[in-house]
């Protein structure tokens, strides 16, 4: 059975097959990519795994374990862990605290043992230390070191969405979602993109699903894709496969794809 699994996946919003389904499968440690125009159901179903929306059928498995039905936080606590199309990040906050947040899943010591318990050589302290360890080498990882205690709000958009993923692999993922992870960027920015997200399938060990318009980046980097419209599958196959079918080249890539 495959590492990840979505099974038939479908829902509804007021009378409108929004997805319909679903499913595909994702091996260990590669990149899966879901591409399709707007509102064809790609963050639809991205909300679904993540537990934001609960589908009408289908099932979404890890490790042979359902998902289906639990909360977003227990989700996050199976190991799936995401990004946004719109960034959802703390503006008057600094990056590193930002990043923090991402650790909260794996914290051991509620809150009142921090407020009761706190001193250098308690358990809150060891933990608190053990956690930034993490922070630190995802900030050096990412190169966010000269920003890590500025504002997120005093940042430019290329790097808030940085921050944004450093978030997200602080919760250590088994899966990681990107939502339009190259929205906003200018063309540097998605190079060293494309980059960041090849080590970390490398260095991380994690299976990436990745929804992305940039189609080089796509094409470049996934070790599949899966091609939608109107919440229905078109084509599923290598990026050799999906971008020679006839309807992805006249929906999504046209005379680029010359």
């Amino acid at each position: 059975m495959a590492y990840f699994k979505v099974e038939d996946l479908s829902i509804s919003f007021g009378g409108i097959r929004a997805v319909d389904g679903a499913m595909f499968e994702v091996e260990p440690n590669s990149i899966f990519s879901i591409i399709g125009p707007n509102g064809s159901g790609k963050t639809t179903i991205f909300n679904m795994i993540s537990g934001i929306y609960k589908p009408d059928s289908g099932r979404v498995l890890l490790d042979n374990e359902s998902l289906t039905g639990l909360s977003p936080d227990k989700i996050a606590r199976k190991g799936i862990a995401r990004t946004f199309q719109n960034i959802q990040l703390f503006g008057n906050a600094s990056v590193m605290d930002n990043i923090m947040l991402g650790r909260h899943i794996r914290m051991k010591s509620g809150i009142l043992s921090s407020v009761f318990m706190w001193g250098p050589g308690s358990r809150c302290a060891r933990e608190e230390i053990q956690h930034r360890e993490v922070v630190e080498h995802i900030i050096d990882f990412l190169d966010l070191q000269s920003v890590r205690d500025q504002f997120v709000s005093s940042l430019p958009y290329g790097k808030r969405k940085l921050v944004e993923l450093a978030r997200a692999l602080a919760l250590e993922p088994k899966i990681l979602l990107l939502d339009e992870p190259s929205a906003g960027m200018n063309t540097e920015e998605k190079d060293d993109l494309r980059l960041w997200i090849k080590d970390i399938q490398a260095d991380y060990k994690v299976s990436i699903l990745l929804i992305e318009h940039d189609m080089n980046m796509v094409m470049g980097i996934s070790d599949r894709i899966l091609a939608v419209n109107q919440g229905k599958k078109i084509t599923e196959g290598t990026p050799l496969e999906v971008q020679k079918h006839p309807d992805v080249i006249a929906a999504y890539l046209g005379e680029d794809n010359d």
